[in-house]
């Protein structure tokens, strides 16, 4: 059959249009022969495909790794058969020819006389009539144009009259879910199929199961009861208890899935060793991780020995706890000395206090919210171990310097644990320690240095204050270098712009109030203690030799600088008392301060750095000591009680004044708004707490004169008689006098401060004349008489002296050089025996962790 008419019966070549014509209805007539194949290859394809997904649904949804060999044949058998079956149809499909593509357009088309079948017909006579061939031509002609608009059309295999009901869209939704399910098992789920091991050859194969605790737990790991394949499955297994975040470790052997059906909460973990799973099955076999969090169980299925049932306990980590051991203390030179135990299941690895501020109560505070410049102090706790289960630490901070100090705050120590958990103590309010400035210009200065910390508004404040301070320089200040110096802070804060330039005048003022205080001193005193915290540090976390030697280095040469400065202070001083030795004074040489360095340095050497750090602290202890000394004077050791009932006494008349007048108020403003009673609330507030503050003195000071009478002897007269009974009256008449000011009885209140008034004059008057009996140096507050001389026996460290009367005091238990030297060989052995390679790692790790914890 011909695309083009025949020439050869006289007629005329087609026209150009005809041409055409026939061009486009060739490539018309290809895609109709290619759609006439595609009906009829899509419906085989279907099925293939159809048949395919049912057969990946079964296999992720878990159908072989849940039969046993022999099903596994059968269903893959099975699932070849009606592959075969479907494939049957292949065998009649055949490419369409030329004419089925002609009769397909002339079908799709609605134009008339079949276009596509006439423009491929030819002339059937040979004449050479004229007029034939010219009715010939026209015809091609009016066919062509109507052959140019012919389409072969979409392909139409008719898959609904096949697949009614759509089969094909369950199966494919079908898939897609148990895809999901199987997520990364898939494959594994896939290849199941083909496992027919044990059915056609022995399997040779096992299953362990293990649970490896978490490492701060520091427990071994548990084996659990496995399945061999010549061995009968142990069914359920006793449950184990584990802590909690444990990991499960699941491993078949020879084994290509592993069918685990899971109870409980068991989040499975990525395999920290994924080669186990891509290569072959049957050489490495799987291996799954679980973490347990809660009480579980996990279940083995498909295996020809039977199941296995292993149930889990998960034990939860417990929050540790952490509470004072003891009142927080002052130490040296104002240091914050905190006692406190800590206890935890597995044990502490971190610990803190933190601080949050006691707001005050001040009527005429700015309405503006307060800014703060400095953050709290907060700062790490010291364990007693690297990981404490339980056991008491210290921690001695100096935060004297810090804006903080000297205001009353709240502190909350908190302890963690390796797991995340964190326990906190109850609440202590307190007030951080500061150091005592003598001069009132430097307590000044330290005052709008802390309202400035706390409060960045406060500046106006401050300003005014810094220009006050610097009224009348030739009479207040007449020290030009004081002068320049608060000049410099009030310019400073005038140009401040940001909270770091804030922050900066703030350190500017603690420079220029200590310089006040100490005058060049301070720096040598600074750099002193620079020195000593750092070698402290280096002692902490286990130095080189080579650090610590150059810290001691630095400690000696910080401390020859502070001994020179000190000397030149106590010459230019022109107080003679100063300057004229105390004959009761425990002397301090030259020559004691440098054998204590040689003994740090050298147990430090020899390893023993807890020996080290002790000798340390007492080398702080006695430059504390010096430091008091000079500052006090020789006659100045401590304050006499008397003096201290005295300023009490003066404390609850103006307390007591102070309620008188807001009883007085609270009657006139009885009938006045609500904002005026909130008023007349928050000065009774100021009120109650100043008589708690006042009395917990008082309670303080009864504590110190019975514990003093009771190291006199129960027989001897002093101040615990008459005056301590006295006292205690005070006592509970403040405690009454607080709790009715608890409840706004202004007038109640003021009677019982009358009450504690008259008591604490009396115990007064009593303690005046007991130490009038007594005579001149017995008196509680004088270091001088038998006892004074008895505690006085003691060398500049605080350790027992050399007696004639009494023999030498061995309480002191000072290491010899025999334990130091064997010491530092047991360490240079382990050093050793770490660095042989050679040595098991198991060895080697041990080594690593006993010269990381010493």
């Amino acid at each position: 059959m011909s695309g083009a008419p025949d020439t050869k019966n006289g007629s005329e070549v087609p026209s150009g249009v005809v041409r055409e014509a026939l061009a486009v209805l060739s490539l018309a007539v290809a895609r109709a022969r290619q759609a006439l194949l595609w009906e009829s290859v899509w419906p085989v394809l279907v099925a293939v495909l159809s048949l395919a997904g049912i057969f990946l649904s079964l296999s992720w949804a878990g159908l072989w790794i849940s039969l046993p060999p022999y099903g596994r044949i059968a269903g893959s058998v099975f699932f070849a058969l009606l592959l075969i079956a479907v494939l049957i149809p292949t065998i009649r499909i055949r490419i369409p020819g030329l004419r089925e593509g002609v009769t397909r357009l002339d079908r799709n088309n609605a134009a008339t006389h079949r276009p596509a079948t006439a423009l491929t017909d030819k002339l059937a006579t040979k004449s050479e009539d004229p007029m034939a061939a010219a009715l010939w031509r026209a015809h091609l002609a009016r066919t062509a144009e109507a052959a140019k608009n012919l389409r072969a059309g979409m392909p139409r295999p008719r898959l609904a009259l096949r697949d009614p009901f759509a089969f094909r869209a369950l199966i494919l939704l079908a898939v897609v879910a148990t895809y999901f399910i199987a997520d990364a098992d898939g494959t594994r789920r896939v290849a199941a199929a083909f496992d027919w091991t044990g059915a056609l050859t022995p399997r040779l194969y096992r299953v362990d199961a293990w649970i490896t605790p978490p490492l701060y737990t520091a427990r071994a790991p548990v084996l659990l009861a496995g399945i061999r394949h010549d061995e009968a499955a142990p069914g359920e297994v006793a449950q184990v208890s584990v802590p909690a975040g444990s990991i499960l470790i699941v491993r078949g052997t020879n084994l290509a899935a592993l069918d685990l059906v899971i109870d409980g909460k068991l989040q499975e973990e990525p395999n920290e060793k994924p080669d186990a799973t891509k290569t072959g099955a049957e050489k490495t076999g799987i291996e799954r991780h679980f973490r347990i969090l809660e009480d579980a169980s996990i279940t083995v299925k498909g295996l020809p020995v039977g199941e296995a049932k292993w149930s889990f306990r998960a034990i939860a980590d417990q929050p540790p706890t952490i509470q004072l051991a003891k009142d927080p203390e002052i130490a040296g030179r104002g240091a914050l000395h905190l006692a406190y135990g800590i206890s935890d299941d597995y044990g502490v690895t971190a610990a803190e206090a933190q601080f949050e501020r006691v707001m005050p109560l001040d009527p005429n505070a700015s309405s503006l919210t307060p800014r703060p410049l400095v953050p709290a102090p907060n700062f790490a706790l010291v364990l007693p171990q690297a990981r404490t289960k339980s056991g008491v630490g210290q921690t001695t901070k100096d935060l004297t310097e810090h804006p903080w100090a000297g205001a009353t705050v709240t502190m909350t120590l908190i302890a963690r644990d390796e797991g995340g958990n964190e326990g906190k103590s109850e609440p202590r309010q307190l007030t951080i320690p500061q150091r005592s400035f003598q001069k009132p210009l430097a307590r000044v200065l330290i005052e709008q240095r802390r309202e400035l910390a706390f409060d960045a508004n406060a500046r106006g404040r401050v300003q005014a204050a810094l220009d006050a301070l610097m009224i009348a320089p030739e009479r207040f200040t007449p020290e030009a270098n004081v002068y320049l110096g608060l000049r410099t802070a009030s310019t400073r804060l005038r140009i401040a712009r940001t909270d770091d330039d804030l922050r900066g005048v703030i350190d500017y003022l603690w420079e220029v109030a200590v310089l006040i205080e100490d005058g060049t001193l301070s720096d040598v005193e600074r750099d002193l203690r620079a020195a000593e915290n750092a070698l402290r540090q280096a002692l902490e976390r286990n130095a080189s030799d080579e650090e610590i030697k150059k810290l001691m280095d630095q400690l000696r040469a910080a401390l020859d600088r502070y001994m020179q400065a000190l000397a030149e202070q106590l010459r230019n001083n022109n107080n003679p008392d100063l300057q004229r030795p105390d004959p009761n004074a425990r002397v301090v040489r030259p020559q004691d301060l440098k054998n204590m360095l040689d003994r740090i340095e050298r147990m430090a050497k020899n390893g023993n750095r807890q020996e080290a750090q002790r000798l340390l602290d007492q080398l702080q202890s006695l430059m504390e000591n010096l430091q008091k000394n000079r500052r006090a004077g020789p006659q100045q050791n401590q304050e006499n009680p008397l003096d201290r009932l005295g300023r009490m006494i003066q404390e609850q008349q103006r307390l007591r004044d102070r309620t008188f007048r807001q009883g007085q108020d609270n009657r006139r403003q009885q009938q006045q708004g609500e904002g005026q009673k909130k008023n007349g609330q928050n000065q009774m507030g100021q009120l109650k707490q100043g008589q708690g503050d006042l009395r917990q003195q008082l309670e303080k000071m009864l504590e110190q004169l019975r514990k003093r009478q009771q190291q006199n002897g129960p027989n001897q007269d002093g101040p615990g008689n008459d005056s301590a009974d006295a006292l205690d009256k005070a006592e509970q008449a403040m405690r009454d006098a607080e709790n009715q000011l608890g409840q706004g009885d202004a007038d109640g209140a003021a009677d019982s401060q009358g009450r504690a008034l008259s008591q604490l004059r009396r115990g007064a008057q009593a303690m005046a004349d007991a130490m009038q009996q007594r005579g001149p140096g017995d008196g509680p507050g004088d270091p001088e008489g038998p006892e004074a001389e008895e505690a006085d026996r003691t060398d500049p460290l605080g350790r027992p002296v050399r007696s004639r009367e009494f023999g030498d005091d061995f309480t002191v238990k000072v290491p010899d050089e025999i334990d130091a030297q064997r010491a530092r060989r047991v360490l240079e052995e382990l050093r050793r025996r770490l660095s042989e390679p050679t040595r098991p790692q198991l060895e080697l790790d041990y080594l690593d962790r006993l010269l990381r914890d010493y």
